[in-house]
């Protein structure tokens, strides 16, 4: 079989996306994977990527990478990066017919191992306004980001990003990306009742920066019977500890602790309304399409979501659930005033009809047509 080498900065047992990668080439190619950790499942061989520097070598780092950055000396400060170099030094041996590259920083080893006709670039998100909330950083990093888009991104063979808006983004820097969206596996369950109070359920990230609060807020607002759960991840133990304090005088308002993701689809299919409102404070924030989103249908739940392109686009396809007018705890609540359970029935069983397309089986057609195409090339 033909040897493909799957690179990700990144620990590929637990990223999802780079798990559905390794799953639908495993029988097809010989997986070579990089990245951090150990050898995930269906990969032949694994090559251990250093982690990042940390530390006082970290702080020494940053301060050479904002003199290169303003001097706009952007092939000095990729050449000199010290992950880079250690990855190269890890794959210096490493043979493979093609080569699937995870966002741009892995791009560059990718021409080290094959020609760029045989790698395929998987954008995952808008690189160049990852940030951009921050005026440091858009003013600095994101010129230099949307630099490596063009170099790195530009040579290769084929590219795929995870929405329809982020592709779109990325046309400005001459690289057209199909799209592979963030889709779960199929389940095949069917949409349980509507409950009193009607269950909504969000799940992630504890991050600041995500504004959990707003939906929080949204529900004391309300007048409607709902109760509200989050399953957070420990990313940031004092926010979640600012929100647990808020939620101690809202009864209908509970937070647990993230359930392990073999847990997520039982756990999530308990409830009836997935809510995700991300305020539009950076440029992938407005783009984003997330696999949470995937997660409520495919637990044929309805969803709610803020006027966000990508999740607001494909709720109002599919008749999943409503997009609120903003990002306030008003908007939201006004949407939540409105909820009623036969509704909330509706939008489930219209979860329940889009769930074989909204899947990750569905999706990944846009990998193993490029690279089998790639593939090909190879052999010729």
């Amino acid at each position: 079989m033909p040897r493909l080498l799957i690179i990700s900065f990144s620990d590929l047992n637990t990223d999802a996306r780079l798990q559905r990668q390794i799953a639908v080439f495993a029988d097809r190619y010989e997986v070579v994977t990089a990245g951090f950790g150990t050898r995930p499942p269906g990969a032949v061989e694994h090559v251990a990527l250093p982690l990042p520097p940390s530390g006082a070598a970290r702080r020494r780092r940053m301060r050479m990478e904002s003199v290169l950055l303003r001097l706009r000396a952007y092939g000095v400060l990729h050449t000199t990066t010290p992950l880079l170099r250690a990855a190269r030094r890890a794959l210096r041996d490493v043979a493979a017919d093609v080569v699937l590259a995870n966002d741009i920083d892995a791009a560059p080893l990718a021409y080290d191992v094959v020609s760029p006709s045989r790698v395929h670039v998987d954008l995952h998100e808008f690189f160049p306004g990852l940030h951009d909330d921050n005026p440091a950083w858009a003013r600095l990093r994101g010129p230099y980001n949307g630099w490596q888009v063009r170099r790195f991104a530009g040579p290769a063979a084929s590219t795929t990003t995870v929405a329809p808006e982020i592709a779109s983004g990325y046309h400005r820097y001459g690289i057209r990306p199909e799209v592979v969206t963030n889709a779960s596996p199929f389940q095949d369950r069917s949409p349980s009742p509507v409950a009193s109070p009607i269950r909504i359920v969000h799940t992630g990230a504890a991050l600041a920066g995500r504004h959990l609060e707003t939906m929080i807020e949204g529900v004391a607002l309300t007048t409607s019977n709902v109760v509200f759960t989050l399953y957070l991840m420990p990313n940031d133990r004092a926010y979640i500890e600012r929100l647990r304090a808020r939620v101690q005088s809202l009864p209908n308002v509970r937070i647990h602790d993230a359930v392990p993701h073999s847990q997520l689809a039982s756990t999530l299919a308990q409830h009836d309304v997935g809510m995700h409102i991300l305020p539009a404070t950076s440029t992938n924030h407005r783009l984003a399409l997330p696999n949470k989103f995937f997660d409520f249908v495919q637990a044929r739940l309805g969803v709610i979501v803020g006027p966000t392109a990508a999740m607001a686009n494909l709720t109002n396809e599919h008749g999943l659930g409503a997009v609120t007018e903003g990002f306030t705890p008003r908007d939201v609540a006004d949407v939540l005033d409105r909820l009623t359970p036969e509704a909330v029935s509706r939008w489930k069983a219209a979860a329940d009809v889009a769930a074989a397309e909204l899947c990750s089986e569905h999706q990944v057609h846009g990998w193993v047509d490029a690279i089998d195409r790639l593939a090909r090339v190879s052999e010729a």
